[in-house]
């Protein structure tokens, strides 16, 4: 069974219900992905400080963004699998603070854009992009997918 390790403290926290989704949704994407059901994601919820400092120290962006993913497995990128029965797909990153206002923004629960971050980091950890347009809407037809697998559509 997939797990999802979830990174949080006394002023970062989420439901357990947004955490059983979570784990629902990375189930969902190993299995399309003919990954091991075994695998790790880490996903650590912070501040805007906090991802502000990461993504100045990565990716060279001295700002606060709503999420950051690392993979730990360049090869998924190039469509190679993984064999092993256990591993960590990677990290991903998540500002709290910027997903309650994007979530005031957007019309939406805080529960669903926190959910619709972790998949957008998600699917950069099994190698998705959105620099061209034909990635950006597989990208986007994914994250819808596996959304409404949890009762998180767009439209709530």
């Amino acid at each position: 069974m997939a797990a999802v390790i979830l990174n949080e403290d006394e002023n970062t926290s989420v439901s357990p219900r947004v955490t059983a989704a979570m784990e629902q949704i990375v189930q969902k994407a190993l299995l399309e992905h003919n990954l091991p059901v075994s695998a790790e994601v880490s996903v650590m919820l912070c501040d805007n400080e906090t991802i502000k400092k990461l993504n100045r120290e990565w990716r060279s962006l001295d700002n606060a963004t709503d999420v950051l993913s690392f993979p730990l497995h360049e090869s998924l990128k190039e469509g190679k699998s993984i064999v092993d029965e256990e591993f960590l797909l990677g990290d991903i990153i998540i500002s709290l603070e910027r997903a309650g206002e994007q979530a005031l923004e957007f019309a939406h629960s805080l529960e669903r854009e926190i959910l619709y971050l972790f998949v957008h980091g998600l699917l950069h950890l099994l190698g998705y992009d959105h620099c061209e347009d034909e990635e950006r809407l597989e990208m986007r037809r994914r994250e819808e997918g596996l959304l409404a697998m949890v009762g998180a559509e767009r439209n709530e």
